[in-house]
Parts: structure tokens; sequence; C-alpha cells
């Protein structure tokens, strides 16, 4: 598994990237147009920078590990990968296209994986002619300091194709568990509804967003408010996921509140559009 490819330059894609080739294997990453990988490169460089000045990376370790990933807007260079991860964004007609044009861009490859957080993987699989080598990946953010993965195991999904990705998850340095391929998998099965919690308590007049977090992270020693962690996860990321949930169990914990939709709505999506719960130019509540 000497060369990755990843599909997908945006947070998670550059994440995985940076992660892959830290611990010294070849990336090729991929995306259509040019800008996306130009931001990637920038944001892998500043990420690794900030590394070395913390004292967390050696200078000589970073410049190797930007070294090993190349960017590339031309599928074709994929073709050589023995692994392919996909991480664009979260919508199946987008994904299962993909899937499509990567099972026919790498016939050899060990396994295709998504990186997908709520999205079938069957249905991704099927299609592709080779269902059998296709299975989920699911990466924490920020990748690089996160140590678990989801390994998504598909109705499709063969025996040598867990095995490898299992390898895989070892080689790069993460803790692998497996889940069955349903809405959600383990975490955001356990998290989403503790997230929508909040939101709706928030909705609902009967704490400030600060207080709320603040019960979460004083009181219960976790080491991020829920509304902090619906900002940095991304609310259209969120209600994505909700969706999907809601989709699959009919089960009103994992229904989007009023409130998450008209935020997605007016675009305030949290840390990456500036202002969600919070606003992160003033750093006040929203």
């Amino acid at each position: 598994m000497s060369v990755v490819g990843v599909a997908g330059a945006g947070f998670m894609g550059s994440g995985i990237a940076q992660a892959v080739a830290a611990a010294g294997r070849e990336v090729v990453l991929y995306e259509p147009t040019q800008p996306p990988l130009e931001r990637s490169r920038a944001a892998l460089h500043e990420s690794l920078g900030r590394s070395v000045a913390r004292g967390r990376l050696e200078e000589a370790h970073a410049a190797a590990t930007a070294r090993r990933i190349g960017y590339t807007t031309d599928l074709g260079d994929l073709a050589g990968a023995s692994v392919l991860i996909e991480a664009v964004v979260e919508d199946r007609a987008v994904k299962r296209e993909l899937f499509s044009r990567l099972d026919a861009a790498a016939p050899d490859a060990v396994f295709l994986a998504s990186n997908t957080s709520s999205i079938p993987i069957g249905e991704l699989a099927a299609a592709t002619t080779r269902p059998q080598r296709v299975l989920g990946l699911h990466f924490f953010s920020p990748v690089p300091a996160m140590k678990l993965v989801e390994i998504v195991v598909a109705l499709q999904t063969a025996p040598a194709t867990i095995d490898a990705a299992e390898a895989f998850a070892v080689e790069i340095g993460k803790q692998a568990i497996r889940a069955k391929d349903r809405a959600g998998f383990v975490v955001n099965m356990l998290l989403v509804p503790y997230l929508v919690s909040a939101v709706r308590m928030y909705e609902q007049g009967f704490a400030a967003p600060e207080d709320i977090d603040a019960g979460m992270t004083l009181g219960c020693g976790h080491p991020m408010g829920p509304l902090t962690l619906c900002d940095f996860i991304g609310l259209d990321v969120l209600a994505a996921i909700c969706d999907s949930l809601y989709a699959e169990f009919r089960q009103p914990e994992f229904a989007q509140p009023p409130l998450l939709a008209r935020m997605v709505a007016a675009g305030q999506l949290g840390r990456k559009s500036g202002r969600g719960f919070y606003d992160y130019a003033a750093q006040e509540p929203a």
C-alpha cells in the first residue's frame, strides 16, 4: 500500500492526506479544479508549521511529510494507487458518481473507502463493478490528531478487504473499530442525539450557549461543549447526518431542530463560515 489516493481536498481530505503522509506513505490528492488544491497545500504548510513551532514535530519530518503529497486535477493520476479514500461533500449523488469513476480509474486498488459519516456504504458500493472491495473509513476531525477510525462493513464487503483496511489503519497510527453499515455507525449514533438535545435546549430559551457548553465541560469533564462542537463539525454536516439518521430510523431524537435548519439556510455554518452558535469574529454568542 505504498501510494494512497485521496479524492477531495477539503478539511477532512486534507487531514487524511497529512496523516497518511506523516506515516511515511506517498499520497496523491485529487480535486477536479486547482483552487481547492492550493488551499489544501497552504493549510498543510500552516498545520505543519504550527506543529514545528510548538515543538511537536521536527522540521525535517514536516518537510518530508509535505514532499510525500502530490496534488492533481487529473483523476487518471489515481490509477496507480493501491488504496483510494473518498472525502467529498456529504451528498449521495456526488459520492455515487465519484465512486463509479474511481472504480474505473483504479481497477487494481486493494480497497475503495468512503469517509462518509452517514451515507450507506452499500449504496456507494452498488455504483461500482467490484462492490466487494468497498467499505467505509470514517476518520475524525482533526484527522492528524484524532486516533479513531471507524471501519464500516457493508453486506458486499469481502473479509480480505476488511483485513486490508484494518492493517492500513494500524500503519497510519490509528485505532480502528468495526461498525455495521447503518446510518451513524457507532460514534454518530451516540453523539448526534446529544448534540441535537443541546440545540433544542438553546432553541427553547432554556440556557445560553456558553452556559450549556460550560455545563458539559466543567460539570461532565467533556473537552468541548456540545454547541462549540456543533460549530466545529459544521452545522450543514450535522444537519445532513440528522437527515440520514432520521430517514433510516424515524426516531425523534435524530430529527433536525427547526433552529438548526434555519441557521444552515442563513449560511451560519459554524467556524468555517465565521458564525454559528458563536460569532468567531467577535467571539460572542450568536
